[in-house]
C-alpha cells in the first residue's frame, strides 16, 4: 500500500489479490487504518460493473465461427490445455475467442489453487465499505476491461493462449507464489512473477498494464484537486515496475510514499 497526497487529499493505493485462500487475514495494522479514514472506496469495478460482468462475458466470447482448440495450439500446449480442462469440465473452447479461453482457463487454475473470489480484497472491501454507508465506485466499466482482450490482435491472443496452455503444469504453483509474494509484501517478488508473464507478449502488456496505469494515474492526478481521503484497490500488479502506478505518480511529481 502506498500513499498519495497534499495538505487537503489523501490516497491510498492499495494492491489486492482477486481471490484469495479462505482466512487470509490482510486487513490489519496500516490497512485496517486506511479502510476506517477513507471517505470512499475506488476499485478497478463498481459492485455493480461486477456483478454485470458475466452477462456481458458471455456476450462478447464466441467466435463469429467454431474453431477446434487443435487447430490454435501446438501438440504441447494443447496437451497441457486438455489435462486443465480434465481438472473441471469442458471449456467449450472450440466455439471462443482465444482470450476468452484463457479467461476460462484462468478461473480454472484460481479454483484448483484453493483461491476464491469471495475472499479476495474487493469483496471484503466491498462488504465494509457497504456496511459503512460510504460510497464505492469503479475506474472501468466491464465491457472497457474485457473489450480489452476483445480488441488486442489476433497474433496476440494467440500468443497469449499458446504461452497460458504451456505453462498450465505449473500455473497452480505459479498462483500461490504470487499470493505469497503478495502475501509478504515482496514488491520485487511481485514485479518478476509478472514481468516474466506479460514481457513475453508486449503488445499485451502496453494494453492491459501500461496504458491502463498511465489511465489510473491520471485520474488519481485529477482526484487530487478535490480534498478527501480515497481508498484506491486495484490488482497489485499494476502498481509495481517503472510503469507502476505509484512509479507514474512520482515521475508526475507527486508525493508517493509507500507506508505497508
Amino acid at each position: 500500500m502506498w500513499l498519495v497526497e497534499d495538505s487537503d487529499t489523501h490516497i491510498y493505493l492499495l494492491g489486492t489479490m482477486h481471490a484469495l485462500p479462505e482466512g487470509t487475514d490482510w486487513d490489519q495494522g496500516k490497512v485496517a487504518a486506511a479502510i476506517d479514514a477513507a471517505d470512499e472506496l475506488v476499485m478497478e469495478l463498481s459492485p455493480q460493473e461486477l456483478a454485470a460482468a458475466g452477462e456481458i462475458f458471455q456476450a462478447l466470447a464466441p467466435r463469429t465461427e467454431p474453431l477446434a482448440m487443435e487447430k490454435r495450439l501446438p501438440p504441447d500446449a494443447l496437451a497441457q490445455y486438455r489435462a486443465l480442462e480434465a481438472s473441471g469440465g469442458d471449456f467449450g473452447g472450440d466455439a471462443l475467442d482465444d482470450w476468452a479461453v484463457m479467461v476460462l482457463m484462468g478461473q480454472r487454475v484460481t479454483q484448483n489453487a484453493e483461491l476464491a473470489s469471495s475472499e479476495g480484497v474487493e469483496s471484503l472491501l466491498t462488504a465494509k465499505f457497504a456496511g459503512a454507508g460510504k460510497p464505492i465506485g469503479g475506474l472501468e466499466t466491464a465491457k472497457m476491461q474485457l473489450t480489452l482482450f476483445e480488441t488486442l490482435d489476433p497474433q496476440t491472443q494467440r500468443a497469449l493462449l499458446t504461452r497460458a496452455a504451456k505453462g498450465t503444469g505449473r500455473a497452480v504453483e505459479d498462483v500461490r507464489a504470487l499470493t505469497a509474494s503478495w502475501a509478504r509484501g515482496d514488491v520485487a517478488a511481485l514485479e518478476k512473477i509478472i514481468n516474466e508473464d506479460v514481457d513475453a507478449v508486449p503488445a499485451a502488456r502496453k494494453a492491459i498494464l501500461t496504458d491502463r496505469n498511465r489511465r489510473w494515474s491520471a485520474w488519481m492526478k485529477q482526484r487530487m484537486e478535490r480534498p478527501g481521503t480515497v481508498l484506491m484497490a486495484v490488482g497489485a500488479g499494476h502498481l509495481v515496475g517503472i510503469d507502476g502506478v505509484p512509479a507514474m505518480l512520482e515521475g508526475e511529481g507527486l508525493k508517493v510514499t509507500r507506508v505497508q
